[in-house]
């Protein structure tokens, strides 16, 4: 059932078993506690429950009842009176406990040593005489005379089944029927299968009382049973005899077809009524219901609550900082939160919206991602406004900002307040031991509020909260309670428990507590207390709350032994998120220093399997109650340990030296499911004398239960508790250094999930090549987040990035290599594989790509230290990221321009400009010009404390940078025409560095204005070097280097930088060593200075334009305005020889030849050359002079050619073993440019295609190289528009398409021109299929078609959407 529930992404687990009932739930979130069902029923949404009777001719011992309350003991008692014996009986083994409300009589154990089950039997015999004469008279009920009667076969199955009230589909009752039974239990007083008299007798009442049951089943239930015949046989219940076996079997393969049935039934009713929100929903149950039941004893903080809802109602208008509420642990800050939730709208005076999350209770509150997702989507849904799309949810970085802009579109709705209530952030995991917590908003703003709570202490979350928000009056202390406000929080307690305590007691308690205010401490008190029956005189209780915490420890260890208290509890503290039950009882299983203390003075009962014994957990279970905290994770509920105080003591005293090591050992082999699906372990137990090899029927664990499903949990747990036993190796080679175990992680989480796992486990290996792997998983996050987690997508990425150290690095990448080409070989899809290392490799100089919540960047700049980089976008947002920990820190928005400044934010737009204050995200000043002549220009001339701007009509305005007040304007003098294109502000000579689009540059100051130089073409923009030494000024495709003297700049090299397209941006390095330049064609190069201009490196940018670079140190950060991401680059290793790096081709024109070992394209910065690039190596190996610009490529494979097509209308083909015998096919027509090529399949015709005429010519095998005859056929299109793309077949058939988009199918020896149906524009590619009977085109509107060209029709098409950034700031729209 487990197996068939798991395949299905559900957990099945039976949560209580006894000889006769079977309760088994089938649940998204288990549950495991049965008396707790209804309540739990309201915290979690669960599948079903299945329910199993099992009744045979049993019907089992009575038992005692544990407690007698006060009123039935009485009328008890007085029935006994006639009998004294009887009465002392009774007397001896019950004790009035004055404790409980109201007073009740409890069984005692029976003493070390005494036989109890003879005196048991007749303590039973005489309070079910005294029952049924009580009962006779009337003076007690049906349902209490039953307690004395009922057996605990019957208990079980009234509780679990007969107490529903509607018919329970999933339940069934398995009623073992022997035939002729009644003819035999007489004949023998030794024959078990009934039940009988100590004496050997039948027990008719016994038999009387399992006839009523079955009837009553039959009644509530008749659908439910399910009679299993067995023919009479004497040995039936003996395990030895076959007839056994074979009943064993047949019951149990029905037991499992039957539950698999339920499942699949209720499975089929929740597809049809599954709510796509239910995740949600379950969320925000789970932590009300955890609020509910913690508010419930919640007294005294009147005062506090009082001055937060003051504070409160002041902050609400305007923008304020989060509200911190700290303490001591245990002082009650989660209480505090839950009851400022409940009473929100009453504090605020008017209506909210309410958000709580108890942080480190569920799955979603224990991550940021989680947490982020459940309040965006709740608030969106409270106040109407859209979900957040897909691509936020991909990467968190854009959750982050989404959050941040949500809440700024929140506030400008002027709804009800919003207010956010995160309590004990110490248990969010991305918190601890974090520099600043990434998330969190500095500011609120109106209409915002967001209350956290830490601990003080040595936990270390306080102390990052109080580096991000310095504010003193942010910080709220949680206090003690008063000594009478302890006393009345204890009697709430007890009296919530049906407990008091007698006034010995009350003075042992107090005493032991004095003046304690402590509600942490007080719970511990509490739960000590409420055990005190009024007739015990219990020890004094510790006086602080370690000293408690160890008390408690010693009596579980005291009750349960050391040795199984010591690791159940070490168990689940050592695991990352906590265990479920059934793990629990697996793990212990497979402990063999357990299985020795169990067993030491019994044999197992099997002698080819070995278990722990289930009823020794509910017991320990039982008796650490509060201490665990069920939490509902990844399907199941897991175990924790609810108190940091009890974590903490378990970890000093449990898991000290070698014994940590040993608890991760223990779980890392049950979630690697090394003793699973058979595999037998050796364990020697003290009774026997040899070792045995037994089965511990553990859970097997695959990596996927099914195609869909995979096995997180041990996605979750394994890395972690193999790297903390010290299995390093096994940890590189069976999860990171293995593909299964990546995709997997990857597919089932996010590639978040998986750099997660290289993060935790790389700190402890020394090893670089797992840093590699991460640093490529890195790398893959872009197309990830674009494309969606696929696993062809991850092992293409991962593949195409590694291979370059395949042979380097055979440990660990090598073997990644492998697994993934293997993978490609057997894939049964068709999937692109590559041949070798084609993308971006790990190890160079990129550091990261990032991705933001917005439109284009239009404006970037770095912060002190490296530390800070600040974009603004094309929608008014400013983004403050992190870079260390590569996050968004604060969202600003107002900002449309392109200025920024290090600690004070600049940003203007037209005639508007805003100042802001970086580290306190606060409005410095707004300046508003004339928008009728708006500013093209503006800079910050620090050394005068002056704002400076020119706009269109070449007014300079001078403001104070400090207050933005007015200094004075003036017009510039030295440009008589052109408007200002750029600017650049030069510090020490106290000058704005001005370009126009006439080309020149002027130099600007306060007193004037002079003409530096004047360029060819407009001056596209201005940079100049840190130290102000350097200027570069970009035109065309062109840099020029100024060097500065004493009148301002002279040019430094006297060649420019000149580059493949438009140059949009540049950037010099801090050391003036290099610059860097950004170009139209995505690229970004990297020069030398030092060197006279020499190109050191080609890097590839964000796939568009680069219009924006930041340099600081040596870190760049290049962006655009046509994209939401942005890269940023480390060029400290600029001057030392590249590692392999893949080819940098934007023109499209590549051929390959040997089976994808060599490549071809257009040299960068000369097209009359092609290079020829070693894939393998990752670089040039040859380059061939053309002398004329390529236009097109094609390598005919079999015959060892390359044909080359010119700007010049000259094909040259080069033979691809030799570099002699070049041959040269002449165009048509003198100075007609090549527009494309094709060979067909067979490489035996070649089309050359011009504007408007079409070659067709022969290539066939030739000595010493094939010949080319023709042009066998010659066409014109006779059409106005040129050829865009051509294609031939081998019978002289050819494909050709227009820049208007229409496509022919011309028949060379008919002279005949089919028109195929035409595309809405430009046809970009055609392509013919390998049998040449069909053909692809595809055109800029993103269609593509199939056609059959025997038919010569359409078969199908398709297109795609290209994807465009989100917006979240239009939420309110």
């Amino acid at each position: 059932c487990r197996t068939f529930c798991q395949k299905h992404g559900l957990m099945f687990e039976v949560t209580r078993s006894h000889p006769g009932f079977m309760l088994c739930f089938f649940l998204r979130w288990s549950l495991t506690l049965l008396p707790r069902l209804e309540s739990s029923v309201r915290r979690y949404k669960f599948l079903g429950i299945i329910k199993r009777a099992l009744i045979g001719d049993q019907y089992g011992p009575c038992l005692v009842p544990s407690q007698i309350d006060e009123k039935e003991w009485e009328v008890l008692r007085a029935r006994l009176t006639a009998r004294p014996s009887d009465l002392e009986l009774v007397a001896r083994h019950f004790r009035r406990d004055e404790n409980a409300v109201p007073p009740t009589y409890v069984l005692q154990a029976p003493g070390t040593g005494e036989a109890c089950e003879p005196e048991e039997a007749t303590l039973t015999s005489v309070l079910r005489s005294g029952a049924e004469e009580a009962r006779r008279l009337g003076l007690i009920t049906q349902q209490q005379w039953h307690r004395y009667h009922r057996s605990a076969i019957e208990w079980e199955i009234e509780r679990g089944l007969l107490s529903s009230e509607d018919q329970d589909q999933r339940a069934t009752v398995f009623l073992r029927e022997i035939q002729d039974l009644h003819k035999h239990v007489l004949e023998d007083c030794a024959l078990r299968m009934v039940d009988r008299l100590a004496d050997g007798c039948l027990d008719t009442d016994a038999q009387s009382l399992l006839s009523s049951l079955k009837a009553h089943i039959t009644d509530v239930h008749p659908g439910v049973l399910k009679a299993h015949r067995l023919p009479w046989s004497r040995d039936l219940v003996n395990p030895k005899n076959k007839t056994h076996a074979r009943y064993l079997k047949e019951l149990g393969e029905q037991f499992v077809a039957r539950a698999n049935h339920q499942v699949l039934e209720h499975l089929c009713e929740l597809d049809v009524a599954r709510q796509e929100l239910a995740w949600l929903y379950q969320e925000i149950r789970h932590h009300l219901w955890q609020s509910s039941e913690v508010t419930q004893t919640f007294c005294g903080r009147q005062e506090l609550l009082a001055r937060l809802g003051q504070q409160l109602r002041q902050d609400d208008s305007k923008p304020h900082t989060p509200l911190v509420l700290f303490g001591v642990p245990g002082i009650g800050k989660t209480a505090l939160m839950c009851k400022l939730a409940e009473q929100m709208p009453r504090l605020l005076g008017h209506k909210t919206v309410t958000v709580l999350r108890l942080l480190g209770t569920s799955q979603m509150s224990s991550d940021a991602r989680g947490l982020l997702k459940s309040i965006c989507f709740q608030v969106c849904l409270a106040y109407g406004l859209p979900l957040p799309p897909a691509q936020v949810l991909d990467a968190h970085t854009r959750v982050v900002q989404f959050f941040h802009i949500l809440l700024h579109t929140v506030s400008c709705r002027n709804f009800e307040s919003l207010v956010v209530l995160l309590d004990a952030t110490d248990d969010l995991d991305s918190v601890c031991h974090a520099r600043r917590v990434p998330w969190l908003p500095l500011n609120c703003p109106p209409r915002v509020h967001l209350i956290l709570s830490a601990c003080s202490g040595a936990w270390g979350v306080l102390d990052t909260l109080q580096r991000m928000l310095p504010d003193p009056e942010a910080y709220w202390e949680v206090k003690p309670l008063s000594g009478n406000q302890g006393q009345e929080m204890i009697q709430l307690l007890l009296a919530a428990a049906k407990r008091t305590l007698s006034p010995v007691h009350t003075d042992l308690l107090w005493a032991s507590l004095p003046e304690c205010g402590n509600p942490g401490r007080l719970r511990l008190a509490f739960e000590e207390a409420r055990k005190w029956a009024s007739f015990t005189v219990p020890a004094p209780l510790a006086s602080t709350a370690k000293e408690a915490t160890h008390q408690l420890c010693a009596r579980l260890e005291q009750m349960h032994g050391r040795l199984l208290v010591a690791h159940v509890l070490g168990y689940i503290v050592s695991s990352r998120h906590g265990l479920s039950e059934a793990e629990l009882k697996d793990v212990l299983s497979l402990d063999d220093e357990v299985l020795q203390a169990v067993y030491r003075d019994w044999t197992p009962p099997s002698k080819e399997l070995l278990r722990f014994p289930p009823l020794l957990w509910v017991r320990l279970r039982r008796d650490l109650g509060y201490c665990l905290a069920r939490r509902p994770v990844d399907g199941s509920t897991l175990l924790a340990i609810a108190h940091r105080q009890l974590v903490q003591v378990v970890r000093e005293r449990y898991l000290s030296g070698s014994e940590k090591a040993e608890r991760h050992g223990v779980l890392a082999d049950f979630f690697s499911g090394t003793w699973s699906q058979g595999t037998k372990k050796l364990i020697t137990l003290p009774l026997m004398g040899k070792p045995l090899n037994l089965d511990r029927k553990v859970a097997p664990q695959p990596l996927w239960f099914s195609d869909t499903v995979a096995n997180l949990r041990k996605l979750k747990e394994l890395p972690y508790h193999l790297l903390h036993s010290g299995r390093l190796e096994e940890l590189k080679q069976e999860v990171l250094g293995s593909m299964s175990w990546i995709s997997c992680r990857g597919i089932s989480g996010s590639i978040e999930d998986l750099l997660d796992d290289f993060d935790l486990c790389a700190p402890h290996l020394d090893s670089p090549e797992v840093g590699l792997v991460r640093e490529a998983l890195q790398l893959c996050r872009p197309a990830v987040e674009l494309r969606g987690m696929e696993r062809s997508l991850l092992y293409t990425e991962l593949l195409a990035r590694l291979h370059f150290f395949a042979t380097s690095h055979p440990a660990l990448v090598g073997q990644l290599c492998q697994q993934a080409q293997s993978w490609f070989r057997l894939c049964p899809h068709p999937v692109l594989v590559p041949l070798g290392g084609f993308l971006q490799p790990p190890g160079g100089p990129l550091r990261a790509t990032l991705s933001g919540c917005h439109k284009g960047i239009t404006a970037m700049a770095w912060g002190a230290e490296e530390k800070l980089l600040v974009i603004g976008t094309q929608d008014g947002i400013m983004a403050v990221w992190d870079m260390e920990e590569q996050h968004v820190i604060h969202m600003l928005t107002g900002h449309t321009g392109e200025r920024l400044e290090k600690w004070v934010v600049y940003s203007a737009s037209g005639s508007k400009i805003n100042a802001w204050n970086l580290e306190t995200a606060e409005l410095v000043f707004h300046i508003l010009g004339d928008a009728s002549d708006p500013w093209m220009c503006m800079a910050v001339l620090d050394s005068q404390a002056t704002l400076l701007t020119v706009s269109r009509d070449g007014v300079v305005s001078l403001w104070n940078s400090a207050t933005g007040k007015l200094q004075g304007k003036q017009h510039v003098s030295s440009i008589k025409e052109g408007t200002p294109t750029c600017a650049v502000s030069v510090q020490k000579q106290g000058k704005l560095v001005t370009g126009f689009s006439n080309g020149s540059i002027s130099l600007v100051s306060s007193e004037g204005d002079r003409l530096l130089e004047k360029l060819p073409d407009a001056v596209r923009f201005l940079v100049v070097s840190e130290d102000e030494s350097l200027l570069a000024a970009g035109f065309g495709r062109s840099v020029r280097i100024f060097l500065a003297d004493s009148r301002g700049f002279h040019r430094f090299m006297s060649a420019d930088l000149e580059h493949e397209d438009m140059v949009e941006t540049a950037g010099f390095s801090t050391e003036n060593n290099l610059i860097i330049t950004g170009s139209l064609d995505a690229l970004v190069q990297v020069w030398s200075l030092s060197e006279q201009g020499t190109l050191l490196d080609i890097l590839e940018g964000v796939g568009a334009p680069v219009s924006l670079l930041a340099c600081c140190g040596a870190l760049v950060a290049s962006a655009s305005w046509q994209s939401s991401s942005f890269k940023v680059w480390d060029l400290s290793n600029a001057h030392r020889p590249r590692a392999p790096a893949p080819f940098l081709d934007r023109t499209g024109l590549t051929a390959v030849s040997h089976n994808g070992s060599y490549v071809y394209f257009p040299k960068i910065g000369d097209k009359n050359k092609v290079t020829i690039w070693d894939l393998a190596k990752g670089e040039e190996h040859d380059s061939l002079d053309t002398s004329s610009e390529v236009r097109c490529l094609e390598v005919a494979e079999q015959h060892k050619l390359l044909f080359t097509g010119l700007m010049s209308g000259v094909v040259l083909v080069f033979p691809l073993n030799s570099r002699q015998d070049v041959i040269c096919i002449p165009p048509p027509e003198a100075r007609k440019a090549i527009s494309c090529m094709s060979l067909s399949k067979c490489e035996d015709r070649l089309a050359i295609a011009y504007d408007n005429i079409v070659l067709v010519l022969d290539i066939s095998p030739g000595d010493p190289c094939p010949l080319i005859d023709g042009p066998r056929y010659t066409f014109y299109t006779q059409l106005p528009e040129t050829i865009s793309n051509v294609a031939v077949l081998t019978d002289y058939r050819v494909i050709y398409s227009m820049t208007d988009g229409d496509l022919f199918l011309y028949e060379c020896a008919n002279s005949k021109a089919l028109p195929l149906e035409v595309h809405k524009s430009r046809v970009t590619c055609v392509e013919v299929s390998h049998k040449e009977q069909l053909l692809a085109s595809g055109s800029e509107d993103t269609l593509l078609r199939l056609w059959d060209l025997q038919a010569c029709k359409r078969k199908f098409e398709m297109s795609y959407t290209r994807l465009t950034p989100c917006n979240p700031s239009t939420l309110g729209d």
